[in-house]
């Protein structure tokens, strides 16, 4: 049959006929899993980034509420309106800064926008049209197709287009504000020296870009009611923007011919860059997710070799009676090929299915992140995720398969002969080949490929080493033991590579669990300990100059110990020893660019404070000492500042520019005032300034934030600790995604494990039926295997805690400067847990063996 059915044709029908037989066997069930487990994992989270990417891409210019923007710290030039205006684009303007509000006795810290009623220019606002009777009918855009001001009210919650932002004297904010402040539509808000109604909800506001880290909630209101808040003058915070649109011909015209006039502290903004920081916080996240989901290839691709070698064995027979009828070993080498990609494409389907599915998962554990639903996923993921499972197919499953091909005919008559050896060099190097693919495909950087590949290398190295020790040492105490124990811890001695690789499986999928679950909880808890008693839990920010002597009589008054009155002056950094800065160009670390990009919060002051230390070079005498700057010593380093260099900054519509005379050391975990650039007063004491303080309020004295806000209105307040558990809420709903995705390990670590036994179960069929057959009892055997089992889950466990502690203690000493306490949960939730968990798991995957009778247990071995 096999030799009258030469050439392509017959490998495909081959093939096709093989692996119909094969599935329906159950044989290919093993690496199926782990293929699809693998192609899962990948999936999710491609079909996850890639809804946001669509999000991003489909705003286009919505994420700006323009064509164009120009932002700056300081009032835009009306030279650059004009010209606008001349070449026939529209304009808006919004103003930005944070305030507190007031409603009753309560205080928020908002983002308060104030815009003009040309806004928005592209995009729409939505609000929320509640059964409150909360009128928006008057503003909603009508195209002539319905009456909205007659049209049936809409569901609860519904959301009603609106052509321009508020009117005068009212206030929009967004739902979460109403929360926090447990008021409704319709309530006072008092904000600054004035009380305004709040008039409606915020539904979507096209240039929010999404609430991705945005901790304060939005408050809109008129740009006409900004100076009867009191709350803005010529020092304050704020962040002036011009929106423009029109013809895309007229905004390019008026983009090049802006580019060279802006002022220093002026930045120009297209669709392409409105949000950077949200695309490059999603593109570091996207990375980290699929590089977590290559741990779990990883780990399912010692599984598939695993249940690769077991398939060989299962093979070798039939191969050989197909070796005896005439089939050539190229004709068997192509039907193997053949077959394992059709069950790559089937199982990759699979995962793909599994992972789209998956991927909602992710979703709801983000949803806070990101503003409404996200858009469907395109069907590029399925396409990565299906290549990802076949490189790592023919990377850890394919090299075994292909030795099948070397089945000698005689194997026929001589069962002795066994299955062909696979070449151990081969099929490593065939597997770091695939890793090495996929993760440079995934980190998408050759030197960072390069370190992660050298990273999982070594790491895994370690774990094997130590695993094969503490199998080792379970060999040694079978001399000791008795009974089940012996028999059991026999068990892992006899079979020490899959038991190895079981461990090593195992052990990487709950040492990142615990990282994530326990030690970065550990090194919070030691990072909040270590804080000094009564140490400041409230900023105060934008004070007035014309307010510093009351605020700090109000405070004396009060019992209320503040860190200092400090001036802050706003200013960017221009040049570092006469070469002009250039964020983009001058630096790679990302760190470094966003500092240099942003704008610096300078201060000045004659005697340095008491938590700060001179680590190089020397503070000036006193108040008439030269103009000169003393750094923090961890951004000097970062910047490439030395000290000697000149620094230029632009600072209220002027270059300033002195030598660095010292370098600083600062401690800023004390929570007290402190700036990464100061300089003397000789400098800075002309320039305009707000004053910035922090005091220590113990509960129960809230009350007086209240009065102390209402006597300062334009004096804005921040709840350190609101602060911190707001952002703790962000980073626990990031770890709880990238946990989502190390599950797919651990199952992958538990499939490790089956695929090991499997491996072992031609051989476990024939112990078992000899003890069988010598008398052992079934519950002795279960207890033997349960020994076993539960045996390479406690040392797996054993491995990640360790690796978990040591890692712990390495961030805690060396990264963070931390004392570090033992966790016994820990070593409890790891060691027990996953004794538990893979002794339970195993012992229920093996029980088939133990049901056999002896007689057909030893037929069936041969």
């Amino acid at each position: 049959m096999v030799g009258a059915a030469p050439g392509s044709i017959a490998a495909w029908r081959l093939a096709l006929r093989l692996l119909r037989r094969d599935w329906r066997s159950g044989e290919l069930y093993l690496l199926a899993a782990a293929l699809i487990l693998t192609v899962a994992a990948i999936t999710a989270v491609g079909f996850f980034t890639d809804r946001i990417e669509t999000a991003m891409q489909r705003q286009g210019g919505e994420l700006l509420a323009a064509d164009l923007a120009i932002d700056a710290t300081r009032p835009i030039s009306a030279s650059l309106a004009d010209e606008a205006e001349k070449r026939g684009l529209k304009l808006a303007r919004t103003l930005t800064f944070r305030s507190v509000v007031f409603a009753g006795d309560t205080s928020q810290l908002v983002q308060v926008k104030a815009v003009d009623p040309g806004y928005p220019l592209r995009g729409e606002l939505r609000l929320k049209q509640r059964s409150s009777g909360l009128d928006t009918t008057n503003r909603v855009e009508n195209d002539g197709s319905t009456d909205p001001a007659t049209s049936a009210p809409a569901a609860h919650a519904a959301e009603i287009p609106v052509a321009t932002g508020p009117a005068s004297g009212e206030v929009w904010v967004e739902p979460r504000l109403l929360h926090v402040l447990d008021k409704q539509a319709g309530s006072p808000l008092t904000l600054g020296a004035r009380e305004l109604p709040i008039s409606a909800v915020i539904a979507y506001e096209p240039d929010r870009g999404g609430n991705f880290f945005q901790i304060a909630p939005r408050v809109m209101m008129a740009l006409t009611d900004v100076e009867a808040t009191g709350l803005v003058n010529e020092a304050s915070r704020v962040s002036h923007r011009l929106l423009i649109a029109g013809e895309s011909d007229a905004v390019a015209a008026y983009r090049d011919w802006v580019a060279t006039r802006l002022p220093p502290d002026a930045e120009l903004i297209d669709a392409r860059n409105a949000r950077p920081e949200f695309e490059s916080a999603v593109d570091r996240a996207s990375r980290f997710l699929h590089l977590a989901a290559l741990t779990t290839l990883l780990v399912a691709g010692a599984a598939m070799a695993l249940a690769s070698r077991r398939l060989v064995e299962r093979q070798t027979d039939a191969v050989a009676v197909m070796r005896c009828l005439g089939a050539p070993r190229h004709l068997l080498t192509r039907v193997f090929a053949l077959r394992l990609l059709f069950f790559g494409l089937v199982a990759g389907m699979m995962g793909v299915a599994l992972g789209w599915l998956a991927q909602f998962g992710l979703a709801a554990l983000l949803a806070d992140w990101f503003p409404g639903a996200l858009p469907a996923a395109g069907s590029t993921p399925a396409w990565v995720g299906l290549g990802t499972g076949l490189v790592a197919l023919a990377g850890f499953g394919l090299p075994p398969l292909l030795q099948l091909a070397d089945v000698p005919p005689l194997r026929v008559l001589r069962r002795d002969l066994g299955p062909p050896r696979a070449s151990v060099a081969v099929s490593a190097a065939a597997a770091l080949g695939a890793l090495a693919l996929l993760i440079l495909w995934q980190a998408g950087d050759p030197a960072l490929a390069g370190k992660l590949l050298g990273g999982v290398a070594a790491a895994v190295l370690v774990l094997g080493l130590v695993a094969s020790l503490l199998v080792w040492l379970a060999g040694r105490a079978t001399n000791h033991a008795r009974g089940i124990w012996r028999l059991g811890l026999a068990g892992l001695s006899r079979r020490p590579t899959a038991a190895v690789l079981s461990i090593v499986g195992l052990g990487l999928g709950i040492l990142a669990l615990l990282l994530l679950a326990v030690v970065r909880l550990d090194l919070l808890r030691s990072w909040q300990e270590t804080l000094p008693e009564g140490a400041p839990n409230r900023f105060l920010i934008n004070i007035q100059p014309g307010e510093v002597d009351a605020l700090a009589a109000f405070l004396r008054q009060q019992g209320l110990k503040s860190s200092g009155i400090y001036p802050m002056v706003r200013g960017r950094l221009q040049a570092i020893d006469g070469e002009a800065v250039n964020p983009e160009e001058d630096f790679e670390d990302p760190r470094a660019r966003r500092l240099a990009e942003r704008e610096f919060n300078l201060s000045f002051a004659v005697q340095m404070q008491g938590d700060n230390e001179i680590v190089a070079g020397r503070w000036w005498a006193d108040a008439e000492a030269p103009s000169q700057f003393s750094v923090e010593e961890g951004i000097a380093e970062t910047l490439g500042i030395e000290l000697g260099e000149t620094l230029r900054f632009w600072v209220a519509g002027r270059e300033l520019e002195a030598p660095v005379t010292s370098l600083r050391q600062v401690q800023w975990d004390s929570f007290n005032v402190n700036f990464f650039v100061i300089a003397s007063p000789s400098l800075l004491a002309a320039e305009p300034a707000t004053y910035v303080t922090s005091f220590y309020l113990a509960d129960g004295e809230e009350a007086l934030v209240s009065e102390l806000v209402q006597a300062f209105p334009s004096v804005t307040l921040i709840d350190v600790g609101t602060l911190l558990e707001q952002v703790q809420g962000i980073i626990r709903q990031g770890i709880q995604a990238v946990e989502f995705v190390f599950l797919f390990t651990l199952v992958a670590g538990l499939l490790v494990m089956y695929a090991g036994i499997q491996a072992s179960l031609a051989v476990r069929r024939a112990e078992h039926g000899v003890l069988r057959a010598l008398g052992a009892q079934r519950r002795q055997l279960l207890l033997a295997l349960a020994v076993e089992l539960t045996t390479a889950g406690l040392l797996a466990g054993l491995i990640a805690s360790l690796f978990a502690e040591l890692t712990g203690w390495v961030l805690a000493r060396e990264l963070f400067g931390l004392p570090f306490a033992f966790n016994p949960w820990l070593w409890i939730g790891g060691v027990l847990g996953s004794g538990l968990l893979v002794g339970a798991a195993g012992t229920l995957g093996t029980y088939g063996l133990l049901v056999r009778p002896p007689l057909a247990a030893l037929r069936q071995s041969g």
